[in-house]
């Protein structure tokens, strides 16, 4: 069928007479053909009439998102501020940025970008008095900057370099090798690499791979049989040595990583986004097989690393909010436990060793904390940190001094600290400057009642002295699943907003960690509408308490958080004037059907259980979409390489709310090419649809752009 799209020139008249008239005219959309599909769930018909999208790779399918960003791009070009907002975001993002230093062997690590580098640059030096040279800049691996450094790891003498290459943000990685003394780059190239890691033992590593799906489906068709192996630096893919594969499970992830002192293989097996089973091996016993340490997938287990024989383990078992404890890998069994840090009120992890000391974060109301521990659990310090904010990124040496952090809040940009153990002192390493008075906002937590009663947090950041009078505009953030927390942290974006007077606001929902996993499990599955209610408390406490009003309110998230953003909308239309769901999961009966989306089961559930269908069915995006209802202004994102969540769900969902909705509220679908889930994006393309967010954004909530 024949997809037309109205001209640019239409569009141009049709926002002219908007702004003039002070009245929305209809767009008019392309036509998407529908197929009569239906499934049966459990007597339930269900129609599918757009599922020929699902096939990301047809004529037709590519059609459709030319039709439809052809759309997208003639209304967001009407816009008559948004070439001064990419001026401004420009202008914002051009300032030098680095990341948390790391050593192995006799070299410092770090990533630095200049300001408008499309990816980060890696430069290593000798100590910490050398000059910095360039080690990996992927710039020069593609013009258009969307091959991105996924992953880097460096042998433990500091002789070779492993890094993993995305290209144009899929989650297929490609792993080469470096010389770094030489900065030569060896022949190795390692394929079909995903959700891996790389740990070095002496000359080698080890990773995780798939095999190498059907052409024509590397980013839709479901990932299984996951192996690891052994790279030894230097040879061919073919001659790695397969270490560990279970083929009585094919939908179950493996990982590997090795002590710092390299006696220990430490093995993780999962079949979810949360709870592990591990296994072990001790390098000095010659023949010995991985044992297990820890049974099922009901607790999460992670080795911080061994002292002695003993191995320190971070775990949630018997602990909700986490304890560090010794585990005698000989005895398992948690009878035999001992614990060195044990579980409080606020949420542990991660911890390390430092300087023969440990390190450990915590979570406390949503934000960041850091105490040090002898290694026999003994509390000696609490960590300076410069207020209500998020460490991230320690790095250190389990027998060294000096250690590294990074720091950042919404008024903060992300500064590098460096820690002297034995002194607890901390000293600004690399501070930032940028176009940005932290004195002209202020950053507020309340705590507001959600529909059972629950106490639920919310950081509000807005100008000082606003006016609660209903009238600012606001965004409301969330993400609510997968024990994710969202702490406070620094966006060049969100300070477009702000500075426009614009009040952002980020809610800590149930499903999220924040609180550990009682916080969590209460918002998976048949309690997942928990999170939904949970959001749409904080819009009504936004609202009664005059911060804004439906007409100045909108809402954003992104994947999980996309599900939350077209759950809301569907269920409270009303309550907001904007939608922005990014690479959302909008069909909750076909989502494990796709590449990694049967690891989300423990979330969510599966539409191949009765019982996991009828609430499922009740909240999925898609399929509550009903006719004759006026939907918010909806502008949805995706990319075409995204192999996490297929952008079939946004496709799908995006037409039926083309098709259902009434009045006049513009819904358009913005889809990246050379793009994913969003890691590795390059700064080019995040200031392309950042620009768009904002100029969508801003026209529908009323807003003027201010130079």
């Amino acid at each position: 069928m024949q997809m037309k799209t109205p001209s640019f020139l239409f569009l141009t008249v049709t926002i002219i007479m908007m702004s003039a008239c002070k009245q929305e005219l209809p767009i008019k959309y392309p036509t998407t053909k529908k197929a009569d599909t239906v499934d049966d769930y459990f007597g339930t018909k269900v129609p599918d009439p757009y599922r020929w999208l699902e096939n990301d790779t047809s004529v037709e399918t590519g059609d459709w998102v030319r039709a439809q960003n052809e759309l997208t791009n003639d209304y967001l070009a009407a816009i008559p501020f948004r070439e001064k907002i990419r001026e401004r975001l420009t202008r914002m993002w051009n300032y030098p940025r680095f990341g948390v230093p790391f050593k192995e062997g006799p070299y410092y690590f770090f990533f630095k970008n200049d300001g408008l580098q499309n990816q980060s640059v890696l430069y290593c030096s000798k100590g910490l008095t050398g000059e910095p040279k360039v080690l990996l800049d992927p710039n020069k691996l593609s013009r258009d900057g969307t091959i991105a450094l996924s992953e880097t790891s460096v042998s433990r003498d500091g002789k070779y370099l492993a890094y993993s290459l995305a290209r144009s943000g899929s989650d297929w990685n490609e792993i080469g090798v470096m010389e770094i003394e030489s900065g030569r780059v060896m022949p190795d190239t390692l394929k079909w690499v995903k959700f891996s890691g790389i740990s070095w033992e002496k000359n080698g590593f080890y990773y995780s791979r798939y095999d190498a799906p059907l052409k024509g489906m590397e980013l839709s068709t479901k990932n299984e049989f996951q192996k690891v192996y052994f790279h030894v630096a230097g040879t061919k893919q073919m001659d790695d040595l397969l270490v560990y594969q279970n083929l009585k499970f094919p939908m179950r992830n493996y990982g590997l990583s090795v002590t710092e002192d390299e006696r220990f293989l430490i093995l993780y097996e999962s079949e979810s986004t949360s709870g592990t089973s591990i296994w072990y091996r001790d390098q000095t016993k010659p023949g010995m097989g991985f044992r297990q340490l820890a049974a099922g997938f009901e607790f999460e287990y992670g080795v911080v690393d061994n002292i002695g024989d003993k191995l320190l383990v971070l775990t949630n078992n018997r602990a909700p909010r986490k304890k560090l404890i010794l585990m005698d890998p000989s005895r398992p069994e948690p009878e035999n436990w001992q614990t060195v840090i044990p579980e409080c009120d606020d949420v542990l992890g991660p911890v390390t060793l430092a300087g023969n000391v440990l390190v450990a974060e915590y979570m406390h109301n949503a934000s960041s904390k850091a105490f040090l521990y002898s290694l026999e659990g003994k509390l000696l310090h609490e960590m300076s940190l410069p207020g209500i904010g998020t460490l991230s990124g320690f790095s250190e040496k389990k027998t060294e001094n000096t250690a590294f952090y990074g720091y950042t809040s919404f008024t903060f940009p992300l500064t590098i600290f460096k820690f002297d153990v034995s002194l607890n002192k901390s000293e600004v390493y690399n501070q930032p400057e940028l176009d940005f008075k932290p004195e002209q906002y202020e950053v507020k937590q309340v705590f507001y009642t959600g529909r059972d009663q629950t106490r639920v947090p919310m950081f509000i950041v807005h100008k000082k002295g606003i006016t609660l009078d209903g009238k600012n505009p606001a965004l409301l953030y969330g993400y609510g699943g997968f024990n994710v927390s969202l702490t406070p942290n620094f966006s060049l974006s969100r300070l477009l907003f702000l500075e426009n007077g614009g009040v952002y606001v980020i809610a800590n929902l149930r499903g999220g960690g924040e609180f550990g996993e009682d916080w969590h499990k209460a918002g998976t599955k048949e309690r997942k509408q928990n999170v939904f209610d949970d959001f749409i408390a904080a819009a009504q406490y936004l609202i009664s308490e005059k911060y804004t009003s439906p007409d100045m309110l909108a809402i954003m998230g992104g994947s999980n958080g996309g599900l939350l953003v077209g759950a809301c909308m569907t269920q409270h239309p009303e309550l907001f004037r904007v939608a922005i769901p990014q690479v959302g999961v909008m069909d909750m009966l076909r989502y494990h059907k796709f590449t990694i989306g049967w690891a989300w089961a423990t979330d969510y559930g599966t539409s191949e259980t009765r019982e996991d269908f009828d609430y499922l069915f009740k909240y999925s995006p898609l399929h509550n979409l009903k006719e004759g209802v006026q939907y918010p202004a909806t502008l949805a994102f995706t990319g075409d390489h995204d192999d996490r969540v297929v952008p079939a769900h946004t496709f799908k969902f995006m037409a039926t709310l083309q098709a259902k909705q009434k009045g006049n509220n513009p819904v358009l679908v913005r889809i990246e090419t050379k793009a994913g889930h969003g890691a590795g994006k390059p700064t080019s393309k995040l200031i392309d649809e950042t620009t768009d967010l904002w100029s969508f954004v801003f026209y529908n909530l009323g807003m003027k752009f201010k130079e």
